[in-house]
């Protein structure tokens, strides 16, 4: 036992708790004491993880693919990924533990004490704190109507320490799919000032009513500036095998590869043989389940509409309401979830999380019976 308080770093003291985690720990420990909880706080959809990418990880541990890797991951592995990027080979992929692992080392690569990254908000909880873990300032610009992106803000948003402007489509929280022009618009101005785009294309497969995800790169006008981070998590529902990738200039892929091998080494090596088969699998099942997750977005979006003024969702599985008229004086989104969570029980995460107070995030990931009563219980309540 200490008998003094612990001394921990600086940089610790700069960043909190995520809060996504902590809701999801609450949720799992009310669980635990026998309530019924229905939690519309968690990232990931209830879909099973494919079973060729089981298959395949079960075959690579059967033939003791266990043993450390290359650093950057498995050559078949980046080469099958860099087919997605024009222009690339192998040399231009990193394979990292999660997406979350890849913005980590980029931050931490790309950021000196006291530069600055712009970040559109409402925005995810790891951002600003990964930001801040680096030494960097993170710079946070409103978002236009329905929390679209807004390139004239970012402009003025621009200083002398700028480094970098990170974008995520679809987004996190507000299911906001940024319009190719808007996408557009900023990378030119990203090049113009000599800036790197970072582009958090996780939940890039899962759009809806026929919008497009526009990848970054795509409409660049200097391609070698565009920063691609994407993961296995959502794509696949593959969140516990904790793989991700960058797609980036070789010289920033050995700036980040020259990071991991000394942070992490490299991914889960039986893990990146499930991820190849995820690529080469028939991907209709993907497209299915999209159409599931739109489905499912149809539902929960004309009942959050029945208590809530709501932003469409258009993709990822998120939806981000304005809350305010149904918070009682003094009373904070945090606590408007904290009540719901008590008296609905009903898991939500609330809007400060993602720098977007008066507002709760809504993860419509699960079955649509179960979303249905998710709500009957919300209703209930308010």
């Amino acid at each position: 036992m200490l008998k003094d308080e612990p001394h921990f770093s600086r940089r610790l003291a700069a960043v909190s708790e995520s809060k996504t985690t902590r809701i999801f720990t609450l949720a799992q420990e009310l669980r635990r004491q026998g309530r019924e909880i229905i939690s519309l706080a968690v990232g990931e959809p209830d879909f099973d993880t494919p079973a060729p990418v089981i298959a395949a990880t079960q075959k690579a541990l059967a033939e003791q693919h266990t043993r450390y890797g290359p650093v950057p991951g498995e050559p078949a592995l980046r080469e099958r990924l860099a087919q997605a990027f024009d222009g690339c080979t192998a040399d231009h992929i990193l394979v990292t533990n999660g997406a979350k692992q890849a913005l980590y080392s980029l931050f931490q690569v790309l950021c000196d004490p006291g530069d600055e990254v712009i970040l559109p908000k409402p925005c995810w909880v790891s951002f600003t704190e990964q930001i801040a873990l680096a030494g960097g300032r993170p710079v946070l610009v409103e978002t236009a109507d329905d929390f679209q992106l807004d390139a004239a803000r970012i402009r003025r948003a621009i200083t002398a320490r700028t480094r970098a402007v990170l974008i995520n489509s679809p987004n996190n929280p507000t299911g906001a799919v940024y319009a190719p022009e808007a996408v557009a618009a900023v990378a030119r101005l990203a090049a113009e000032r000599g800036l790197y785009l970072i582009s958090d294309e996780a939940y890039h497969a899962y759009t809806f009513d026929s919008r497009s995800h526009v990848a970054a790169a795509t409409v660049s006008p200097d391609p070698a500036r565009v920063v691609t981070v994407r993961s296995f998590s959502k794509h696949y529902n593959m969140t516990g095998f904790r793989l991700g990738y960058v797609a980036a200039d070789k010289a920033i892929i050995q700036a980040l590869a020259r990071l991991q091998s000394h942070t992490t080494g490299n991914a889960c090596t039986f893990a990146q043989h499930g991820a190849l088969a995820a690529l080469s699998m028939d991907q209709a099942v993907v497209a299915e389940r999209c159409a599931k997750l739109q489905r499912r977005r149809d539902l929960a979006l004309a009942r959050t509409r029945e208590l809530f003024p709501c932003a469409p969702g258009q993709g990822a599985f998120y939806l981000f309401p304005d809350v305010r008229s149904r918070l009682r004086p003094g009373e904070t989104s945090a606590d408007l979830a904290a009540r719901l969570l008590d008296q609905a029980g009903v898991a939500l995460v609330p809007g400060e999380a993602f720098h977007g107070p008066g507002h709760i995030r809504i993860s419509f990931g699960i079955g649509p019976e179960m979303l249905a009563r998710a709500f009957d219980k919300i209703r209930e309540v308010l």
